[in-house]
């Protein structure tokens, strides 16, 4: 009875999950046909003749996009850490009036819709002359992962043992130090899944890109592919095959990560 109970969820397990991975599977499937094989009806499961002209195009017109959101990605990731950490730092570990009240307006900051935000954010760079630029962009998106990354701190942080803080206090080491040299080696998982979803959240944002950097020079695989459906609307294949290379270091990320990010997201929600 038990073994036929477990045989029962694991198949409606497998069958949600194929649902859930089908738009996965059809984007990869369109990406290696060929032009001419696109509009045939019924359309085929499998690519079976299949061609890599959708990525040459993809990699020949969407590279520099790439490489955008490389940048992108790794700055957003660079700026929420440098604000994030030690503001965790100082919310779980230091003597900080109304520290309680930032939390909570961290923890209500991320309820706020991005469209909602991104207009604000429009309105301030139209005056500040930042629209249609990287640094605003990039600035825009930290300002998603920071609440987030500054609680996950704090979480992490104010487990961390009082009496190794105070130690490294009577070892003549001051406040940076200690933040330097103590509390952020031990946050090491932290960091990481910080970093990650800065990152993630940088690498996939279409909604600040599209309304603050919708004209600039500089602009994110995902503008990139929006522009390039309109612009080229019967090579799928390509548009899909930007869609699969866009995916890869998010994926790669996940798989390398998982680990640590399980580790960090977890930090704190158990004190001894």
């Amino acid at each position: 009875m038990t073994a036929t109970r477990t045989w029962w969820k694991t198949g409606l397990g497998l069958i949600f999950t194929a649902l859930m991975l089908f738009p996965v599977y059809w984007i990869v499937n369109v990406s290696f046909t060929r032009t001419s094989d696109l509009r045939k009806s019924p359309p085929s499961l499998l690519p079976l003749n299949p061609t890599l002209e959708g990525y040459t195009a993809a990699l020949n017109q969407q590279l520099p996009h790439l490489t955008t959101s490389l940048i992108l990605g790794v700055a957003t990731v660079v700026l929420t850490l440098v604000i994030a950490a030690p503001a965790g730092y100082a919310m779980s570990l230091l003597v900080l009036p109304g520290r309680n009240a930032l939390g909570f307006v961290l923890l209500v900051a991320q309820m706020i819709p991005a469209v909602v935000m991104a207009m604000g954010f429009y309105a301030i760079y139209l005056r500040l002359d930042l629209l249609n630029t990287l640094p605003g962009l990039i600035l825009a998106n930290s300002t998603v992962a920071v609440p987030f990354a500054v609680l996950l701190f704090r979480a992490f942080m104010s487990g961390i043992p009082r009496e190794l803080i105070q130690a490294a206090r009577l070892d003549g080491a001051g406040v940076w130090q200690t933040f330097t040299k103590i509390v952020l080696p031990i946050s090491r998982n932290s960091i990481l899944t910080v970093s990650l979803f800065a990152f993630l959240w940088a690498w996939s944002d279409f909604i600040f890109a599209s309304t603050l950097n919708r004209s600039g020079d500089l602009i994110p695989i995902t503008l990139g592919i929006y522009q390039y459906i309109g612009n080229n609307t019967t090579q799928w294949n390509a548009i899909m095959a930007t869609a699969v290379i866009a995916s890869v270091p998010a994926a790669i990320l996940l798989v390398i990560a998982q680990r640590y990010v399980a580790a960090g997201v977890t930090a704190g929600a158990v004190k001894d």
